[in-house]
């Protein structure tokens, strides 16, 4: 007998997850797709939508070959806010600009707060615009593109494309409009007219729903390449932080859901409206909520980076030096804005620094060091949240880089916070399917993700972190010039075009 179960897949920046999961929150199988961002310039980050639709595909023909399950409902999410632009066909009209990590609308940005005036924009939308804006990234297409943007007449995200594909219908969820500033109004919850048609007058934004309801059912089309049902209903979705959020149930007031992966994201729910100019205040991913947010640009993007450098061992072989090379990394201490960064310091003109390298330190020190800096940033981010008058009663962690246990416990003993671990901690995907799953049946995430762990920070560290964080902070403020110029060294080689084959650095016999 077949059993009733819902598909859930998440598009996500290094690559798309896929679960089915039956009814009673048990994981049937899961699948990954491993795809590479296109960086075609620095600061510029892109990817070609199609991939998006042929891996979603991919993984549901995957999934679903066994034949022992019947999907009663899809769930979709992805990484967001993202700028993917089609003509009135439905067709791309270039590769999709992606969140915060993506810093070319730096211009924009600057002209546009002048425009609307930034108490303006951070009072209606609940967020400065930043690196983070999509409303921005909308902009910088108009200036830059003009001709194609004359053809653009619809906006898409990851969870809106594969929704568009599976049903036909164009929509967008709340919270990811609420990350398009300037386009969208956090206090009427809805798109803001004066500013949208005057930045896109052309586009037709999407009509709004919460990411639990229903886009629309599966089409005979879709179902045929996917492998689906067709007639199955498919919700929203959103993005895939706030989907990770719902599948730890983080979405409590007063919770704060960390997301170890590709980049860092932090998500507090709060009981009323807040706003930094330096945090993305936002509303939730389900209705009645708010929430506080940031993120750093990178955190597994670095780890994975050293991974390559050091000849591609195993992460547990990785885990293990760094373990060894104890806390402080044997006196190395890193930033890490190795692709700017965003939240709270909003500066994409920053870089990466080591700092205290010697040619004593192992490849050990260097991950260590890699993984306290993202924890370090997490502590700026925390602090600032509180700050702003956010409540951290309780941490849940989720996403790739809880396995293991030692970047929990680094972030535990930085920050002097304990963290929830849940059962599951595969992410948006389990979350997608949550949200399906809630279209037919009464479940919950308590039921379906119950608590493993809790990851207690270590009070004997706390002197020492103490100290270090003091360094980091300071260490950003002192090397923040000579970031900037090297920024623009950076750019003015890329202006002047690749090196010639006889000036390209030769690594043959190099060492790992």
């Amino acid at each position: 007998m077949k059993v009733a179960a819902v598909l859930g897949v998440d598009i996500g920046t290094s690559s798309s997850k896929g679960v089915l999961v039956d009814t009673d929150g048990r994981v049937l199988r899961s699948a990954t797709r491993s795809h590479d961002v296109s960086r075609p310039r620095p600061g510029w980050v892109e990817m070609d939508a199609d991939v998006w639709w042929q891996e979603f595909v991919a993984l549901s023909r995957e999934l679903l070959a066994p034949g022992d399950a019947d999907v009663v409902a899809v769930g979709v999410s992805g990484m967001g806010p993202c700028v993917l632009l089609t003509d009135a066909a439905n067709a791309p009209l270039r590769p999709a600009i992606l969140y915060g990590v993506d810093t070319r609308s730096t211009p924009q940005i600057a002209r546009l707060t002048e425009r609307f005036g930034a108490e303006e924009i951070l009072s209606r939308c609940g967020s400065a615009l930043s690196s983070q804006a999509a409303g921005a990234k909308v902009a910088w297409v108009a200036d830059n593109e003009p001709e194609l943007f004359a053809r653009a007449r619809r906006l898409f995200m990851p969870s809106s494309w594969l929704a568009w594909k599976l049903t036909d219908q164009y929509v967008l969820d709340q919270h990811s409009a609420s990350q398009c500033t300037p386009l969208y109004d956090t206090e009427g919850q809805d798109w803001y007219a004066p500013w949208a048609d005057e930045i896109a007058p052309d586009l037709v934004l999407p009509p709004l729903r919460w990411p639990g309801d229903m886009a629309g059912t599966v089409t005979s089309r879709a179902a045929a390449e996917a492998g689906l049902p067709a007639g199955v209903p498919v919700v929203t979705g959103t993005i895939d932080a706030w989907s990770e959020a719902i599948s730890v149930g983080a979405q409590g007031v007063d919770d704060l859901m960390l997301m170890y992966g590709t980049t860092m994201f932090l998500v507090h729910t709060v009981t009323a409206r807040l706003t930094n100019p330096s945090l993305w205040g936002t509303v939730g991913a389900l209705p009645g909520t708010r929430n506080l947010a940031g993120g750093l640009a990178t955190s597994g993007a670095i780890t994975a980076w050293l991974r390559e450098l050091f000849g591609s061992p195993d992460y547990p072989e990785l885990l293990r030096l760094a373990e060894a090379s104890g806390p402080g990394a044997r006196g190395l201490l890193m930033l890490p804005y190795f692709a700017g960064e965003r939240t709270p310091i909003l500066d994409p003109r920053a870089r990466g620094v080591v700092a205290g390298l010697t040619v004593s330190h192992t490849r050990g020190d260097l991950y260590r060091a890699a993984l306290e800096a993202t924890a370090l940033g997490v502590r700026h981010n925390i602090e600032t949240i509180e700050a702003s008058g956010g409540d951290i009663r309780r941490v849940v962690a989720v996403g790739g880089g809880t396995q293991g246990g030692l970047w929990t416990q680094i972030v535990s003993d930085v920050t002097g916070r304990a963290q929830v671990i849940p059962s599951q901690t595969i992410g948006a995907s389990y979350g997608a399917a949550f949200l399906a799953a809630r279209t037919g049946w009464p479940v919950s995430i308590e039921a379906w993700n119950p608590v493993k762990e809790i990851r207690q920070p270590r009070a004997e560290l706390a002197a020492d972190y103490d100290e270090l964080y003091g360094l980091y902070r300071e260490l950003y403020t002192s090397s923040k010039r000579v970031a900037h110029a090297l920024a623009a060294r950076q750019d003015r080689l890329l202006a002047a075009g690749p090196p010639a084959a006889s000036d390209t650095p030769r690594t043959e016999g190099v060492a790992p």
